[in-house]
């Protein structure tokens, strides 16, 4: 969405100055509730910042739906809807803070240039579908998902407006008060039994959503709402000019029934098959032509094909294929290999005794090439940026070698170590690409288009099935080595993490009572260990023998206590937080918790003596993962800055310049974590700039 300048004397009247320390600076746009207004932290990111009408500010039933948007945005925040970066439902004029993401709404974008071509219309489907499928996991229905609530941005569709009430939109009012959503894109239970409305809803908001992507008007269409309403219960959806192979899959999710709609993951599978009828240049990019000196583009081969026929699975995700679903607003550890031990000892980061590193900074794309996100090993820093693969000498940042992915093809992930090859994802989630560390020539492809998702551990790959099983691949020759039903996997939370021997699927009770977390053996498949736990718990990471947990609770995507679970005597330790930090991220040394919350909060909690050792307020509205070293925690900002922070004491010790982007609209949801190599530090910044800086001495950058 374009900023606008304010005109008239209303819009000047709903721009105050401020929004918390947020300094407004142009209008977006206007709701039935509030005024959105584009906004400048200090640092100079670009926010997105909704302000309530001062009208409504007033009106308690207002001010808890405003609550409850901002809570629901909270909890869903992630790669298919816009972060929340602060929010203050508490003050005279509530407000929200969201990363801006520069593109328009769909909206706008088929008024100006009118209906979509096919090709576009399935992306657009499934990425609605993947949004869908993660709002759904974290129990929030949105209840008013329809075309100025889409924003089309460079890396997929965003979902915006969490459970806003919209009265200026609708002249339509229930006898238990105001209708809850759009007519045109609302569903027949919505009218009919407006307390009943589920996640079904939502499916049929995407099936008129789809309707006007693809003929720029709705299924149900009329000028007056009352009509609109009445059709939506009452008539059969009007179809013409949806494309043949999309319109079945349409009419489904226009069903009158809610029990007669697919769910998202079943969009999700459908669209597979009708991807296969496209040209499929239509989906995958045209090669990328890379202008820098002789790039390295080996020739793939396909890994051995097992002789038991693949079983169909569910769609890969896409932009976030390490995690799979995040339970809560919780961010574990970023896994940079499969193997080796966390550097979570005592000492320096892996600082050898005769160790000078001189820091240093490069832009390994030309001009810029967007946010690298880089893994350490094989005495290589590995990096990915769109289109493009490096790997660095951690020394200097000599660029080593270059390897060219298809034109716009952004991983999204950086390479992971395993088998001794560093695995790239490739071809928008659908393809991994195994490259040769000391090359950059690949050695094998394998599709994980079929895949819900994957993890890594102990030289394996580990793909993901949504029909509950798991087929564990040889990271080295991508031979599939077993093949398995696991129990609890379902819709369950995957992870591992490095130095663990174990991939863990943990899965809540639908009323968050208990948790499920199965360790499975990735040689082998076995489960080694199924444990059942009190309360909604999310894994944080796993050290010595032991896993540790984050407790979440409420509708703000917070976590409230840390737990810590030895599988070998069954032993709990629960120590609550005193202040609850929200989307927390987090990593684990020596039975210490390090969790960064949104909006810079960086707490350590010891679960060891049960209790909370330090809290600081670093004041980075948007941080990433943070890393551990044994004596410091470090963590990136939205603004290119590297932190350092004394992990027993909880002292800022260090932090370097800022390394924003020449686009400062350009926002990203997920930052990746600073690397730990021998004796240097490794970060990247929206700028493109991939830098090196001494452990020992953060004081000095």
């Amino acid at each position: 969405m374009a900023p606008q300048q304010n005109t008239g004397a209303g819009a000047e009247a709903e721009l105050p100055e401020y929004a918390g320390h947020y300094r407004l600076e142009s209008h977006l746009g206007s709701g039935g509730m509030g005024v959105v207004h584009l906004a400048r932290s200090t640092s100079g990111m670009q926010l997105a910042v909704k302000v309530v009408h001062a009208e409504f500010a007033k009106d308690p039933e207002f001010r808890g739906r405003f609550r409850q948007e901002v809570g629901a945005a909270r909890r869903v925040s992630g790669a298919f809807t816009a972060p929340v970066v602060d929010a203050d439902p508490e003050a005279e004029r509530p407000w929200m803070a969201t990363l801006f993401i520069p593109g328009p709404t769909l909206s706008d974008h088929v008024k100006r240039n009118g209906p979509m071509e096919p090709a576009q219309l399935r992306r657009l489907m499934a990425g609605l579908a993947e949004a869908l499928r993660d709002i759904h996991r974290v129990g929030v229905v949105h209840r008013d998902l329809k075309p100025s609530n889409v924003l089309l941005a460079d890396d997929g569709p965003k979902v915006i407006d969490f459970g806003i009430s919209r009265p200026k939109d609708s002249e339509l009012r229930t006898e238990t008060g105001k209708l809850i959503g759009t007519p045109p894109f609302m569903a027949p239970e919505q009218f009919r039994r407006p307390r009943e409305v589920g996640p079904a809803a939502d499916v049929f908001a995407l099936g008129s959503v789809m309707v006007h992507a693809a003929t720029g008007r709705g299924p149900f269409d009329s000028d007056s709402p009352y009509v609109v309403a009445y059709q939506v219960v009452h008539d059969e959806p009007d179809l013409t000019d949806v494309p043949a192979n999309l319109a079945p899959l349409i009419g489904r999710c226009l069903a009158k029934e809610p029990e007669n709609r697919p769910t998202p993951d079943e969009l999700m599978r459908e669209l597979r098959s009708v991807a296969a009828s496209y040209d499929t240049q239509a989906f995958i990019p045209a090669q990328r032509t890379v202008d820098v000196p002789e790039p390295e583009q080996g020739s793939a081969q396909s890994p051995p094909t097992p002789a038991r026929r693949r079983l169909p699975k569910r769609a890969v995700l896409g932009a976030v294929a390490l995690v799979l679903a995040v339970a809560g607003a919780v961010a574990s550890v970023r896994l940079l290999s499969d193997g080796g031990t966390a550097r979570e000892k005592s000492g320096e980061a892996g600082l050898s005794a005769s160790a000078r590193f001189s820091p240093w900074a490069v832009k390994p794309a030309p001009q810029g090439g967007g946010l690298p996100r880089c893994s350490y090993g094989t005495a290589q820093l590995l990096c990915t940026q769109p289109g493009l693969v490096t790997a660095l000498d951690p020394a200097d940042g000599r660029v080593l070698w270059r390897h060219a992915l298809a034109r716009g093809d952004s991983p999204g992930e950086p390479p992971v170590l395993s088998g001794g090859l560093a695995h790239v994802l490739t071809d928008g989630g659908r393809r991994l690409e195994a490259l040769d560390p000391a090359s950059g020539k690949a050695r094998w492809t394998l599709d994980v288009s079929s895949y819900r998702g994957f993890r890594y551990a102990g030289g394996m790959l580990l793909l993901i099935g949504a029909d509950g099983r798991m087929t564990g691949v040889d990271g080295g020759s991508g031979e599939r080595i077993w093949e398995r039903p696991v129990a609890g996997l379902g819709e369950a939370y995957v992870v591992s993490f490095p130095g663990s021997p174990w991939v863990l699927v943990a899965s809540a009770s639908a009323d968050g009572a208990r948790t499920r977390v199965v360790a499975v053996d990735p040689e082998t498949g076995d489960v080694r260990w199924d444990a059942r736990l009190d309360g909604a718990l999310t894994p944080a990471g796993a050290a010595d023998g032991e896993v540790f947990l984050l407790a979440g609770g409420g509708g703000y995507g917070e976590a409230k206590a840390v737990v810590r679970y030895d599988p070998r005597s069954g032993a709990v330790r629960r120590v609550a937080l005193p202040v609850p930090v929200r989307q927390a991220q987090a990593t684990v040394g020596s039975g210490v918790v390090y969790l960064l919350g949104a909006g810079g909060s960086l707490v350590a909690v010891d679960t060891r003596a049960g209790k909370r050792l330090w809290s600081l307020e670093t004041s980075v509205s948007q941080g990433s993962a943070p890393a551990l070293d044994g004596r410091r925690v470090y963590f990136s900002a939205a603004d290119g800055r590297l932190l350092a922070v004394d992990a027993a004491e909880g002292r800022m010790l260090g932090q370097t310049p800022p390394r924003l982007s020449a686009n400062a609209a350009q926002a990203t949801a997920e930052l990746p974590a600073p690397v730990i190599g021998d004796g240097g530090i490794y970060a990247t910044a929206p700028d493109g700039t991939v830098f090196g800086v001494e452990a020992r001495d953060p004081a000095a950058w």
